[in-house]
């Protein structure tokens, strides 16, 4: 039986204060963020969603420590990440957060343990066979470890991904269109999943994402505009979520 991690909500678990991000010089630069900041607590799901350009990526990238803002600060719990040596961040990344991208990002001649384990591997950590079977069983995916990806069906294969990001028992979890390269029902079971993160065991998850029936899974949504936060909703059903981004042009 998988063992049961829980966090605590007496700190913020992660926070952007004032982020700018700027990409090019001069006449050509683009401003992605202008001066968001936004408070993640610990056990809940945020969705961020925009139209195209708006910054949202941007906003995820700099809170996971992918991308470096221009200005302002990434805290996760209370160390401030944004001007850590490279390094050094890439240590805590390992350990604090965990992501999950559009493509699944498998290793088609690995095996299912062998894709989870990976990351690990490449930053010269021993893997921990216990906890591959039990991020492997918390996606629903126990008993196929030696399965390789191309045995898999597109959900299976994003369930991987997400048992990937959970092997090192993060605080929170990022996701970058985990829905994007899915059916509507394998969509919807991997939106499940990401909930019963939450819920379960109190994790804190935060996704991008351009559909109005997956933000409906979230706790609250977070709707950008030009680098800015120019609404949030709480609760929303899909419904509200895709009136509210039509008058944004998303």
């Amino acid at each position: 039986m998988a063992e049961t991690t829980t966090y605590t909500r007496t700190e913020t678990a992660a926070r952007a204060e004032d982020l700018h991000r700027s990409y090019g010089r001069g006449p050509a630069t683009v401003h992605a963020l202008r001066g968001v900041s936004v408070a993640l607590e610990p056990g809940t799901f945020t969705a961020v969603m925009g139209p195209s350009g708006s910054g949202k990526t941007t906003l995820l990238h700099c809170l996971a420590g992918m991308d470096r803002p221009t200005r302002g600060t990434v805290r996760w719990g209370d160390t401030e990440v944004t001007g850590l040596p490279e390094r050094k961040l890439a240590e805590l990344r390992r350990t604090r957060i965990g992501f999950v991208f559009q493509a699944f990002n498998l290793m088609p001649a690995m095996t299912v343990a062998q894709n989870v384990e990976l990351p690990g591997r490449l930053a010269g950590i021993r893997p921990d066979r216990d906890r591959v079977l039990e991020a492997l069983d918390r996606v629903g995916l126990a008993g196929r470890e030696r399965h390789r990806p191309g045995q898999l069906s597109g959900g299976q294969q994003q369930r991987v991904a997400i048992a990937r990001a959970l092997v090192s028992r993060p605080s929170v979890l990022f996701a970058d269109e985990p829905t994007g390269a899915l059916d509507r029902a394998t969509g919807h079971e991997v939106l499940a999943l990401l909930r019963s993160q939450v819920d379960r065991d109190g994790r804190t998850c935060v996704m991008v994402t351009h559909d109005p029936v997956a933000a409906g899974y979230a706790d609250r949504v977070l709707l950008l505009a030009d680098g800015l936060v120019v609404d949030e909703l709480t609760r929303p059903t899909a419904a509200e979520v895709a009136a509210r981004l039509g008058r944004l042009g998303g």
